[in-house]
């Protein structure tokens, strides 16, 4: 039997370094939480039969130093003092124990505190610990039942694609599939999985757009690009820019300045009622573009600005996000905006996007339609209508990553697999 000791600043590290060490049948002989981080003693060729006849015979087994060490730290023996001989039964009025004698306890009570928190730290390291092995299993165990299946997983998690996304689609795959589908199967899935609304620039379809989204996605310079296809087709007397955005410096000013180069008109918004005035005052223009203020989640006054787009009423709210924002930071910007019902998206900046699998994730998950994709800040030229197959194209060639080692493949879909 071969033992060693691994020490790692976290529960996930020293199980990847005993993973890659000792392999997957090495055996946890302890843990302990250190001041620089945890400590594991694991071992290979275990032979529990071995260390039982040691300890018959008083032997203490190799790992004895580690575990004795870790129950001494989590169970310490308080000293005890002998108890004098009870006294004859009588009626006596107990006395209150005397103030003077509160501050001896206190050492024994803040170590008690201290004993208590350490043990809850055990507890969770090992509750760590279980999980992870347990996922490890399950993923194991998923790769020689379902390869194919595990296959696409890791296929998905190259490209970026979120674990419950991923875990969505793969249960949709029929039974039985062969090598050839498994290797195609991943893009053609999140092609038939993007939503797109096959609205054309400039089309046809006239009427009411605001765009909605957080600060900095690119908001005025898409309506910019929108705004010029539109003039180029129907005409700049046929085409009016709003602007609702009071809170950023200078941007009613940029509005402006793109509606001066098209020779387009600009009208501002402050409120609810003078939104709805300078809309029925366009009524019979064949494109309108409302600017909105970019505000976070978090902001109070984003509930505010959804109020007064609610109370116009007649208009398409469109979400714009930005591609290079990390996944957690796009499914934030989209539940703040649902009350709005947006009923279409525009994916902003690919260009500085290093890998689309987070915005391809939220995209998904949301079911929200696209309209439109942008890649650069020329205007009128950087902005196409969405095509998913183009898009999971591009997904794939920004990808350049090998393929996700079995510990992270475990970390994302073992426990899910387990707890199925």
């Amino acid at each position: 039997m071969k033992i060693k000791r691994f020490v790692a600043p976290d529960m996930r590290q020293a199980m990847r370094e005993v993973r890659e060490e000792q392999g997957p049948e090495a055996v946890i002989l302890s843990t302990r939480r250190l001041d620089e981080g945890i400590e594991l003693v694991a071992a290979i060729d275990y032979d529990e039969s071995l260390m039982r006849e040691a300890a018959r015979h008083g032997a203490p087994p190799a790992a004895a130093p580690a575990e004795a060490e870790t129950a001494a730290a989590a169970s310490p023996s308080p000293s005890v003092e002998p108890v004098a001989p009870a006294a004859p039964r009588r009626r006596v009025t107990a006395a209150p124990t005397p103030v003077s004698e509160m501050p001896a306890m206190r050492p024994l009570m803040e170590q008690a505190a201290q004993d208590t928190a350490q043990m809850r730290s055990e507890l969770g390291s090992l509750r760590e610990l279980l999980e992870m092995q347990l996922s490890s299993l399950a993923w194991n165990d998923m790769e020689r039942r379902q390869p194919l299946r595990a296959r696409i997983l890791r296929e998905m998690t190259r490209l970026g694609i979120e674990p419950d996304v991923a875990r969505t689609l793969v249960a949709e795959l029929p039974e039985q599939i062969n090598a050839e589908q498994a290797r195609y199967l991943p893009l053609g899935m999140l092609s038939r999985s993007l939503l797109v609304s096959g609205r054309e620039l400039a089309g046809d379809d006239s009427g009411v757009v605001a765009l909605v989204g957080p600060t900095g996605v690119g908001k005025t310079t898409t309506i910019a690009k929108l705004a010029a296809r539109a003039v180029m087709r129907h005409g700049a007397d046929q085409v009016a820019l709003v602007s609702t955005d009071h809170y950023r410096i200078g941007a009613a000013a940029q509005l402006e300045h793109y509606g001066r180069l098209l020779g387009a008109r600009v009208y501002p918004a402050y409120d609810a009622a003078s939104l709805r005035k300078v809309l029925e005052m366009l009524r019979g223009s064949h494109t309108v573009l409302i600017d909105t203020a970019g505000v976070a989640g978090s902001d109070p006054r984003l509930s505010q600005q959804l109020e007064i787009l609610a109370d116009a009423g007649g208009l398409r709210a469109c979400l714009v996000l930005a591609a290079n924002a990390q996944a957690q930071s796009l499914d934030e910007a989209v539940r703040a905006y649902l009350p709005l019902k947006p009923q279409a998206c525009i994916l902003t900046k690919l260009d500085e996007a290093p890998a689309l699998g987070g915005a391809l994730s939220v995209l998904i998950r949301h079911r929200l339609m696209l309209d439109y994709v942008t890649d650069g800040q020329r205007v009128p030229e950087d902005i196409a209508a969405a095509d998913a197959r183009v898009l999971v194209c591009r997904a794939a060639q920004s990808m350049r990553h090998p393929a996700p080692d079995d510990g992270l493949m475990a970390e994302r879909f073992g426990f899910a697999v387990a707890g199925a």
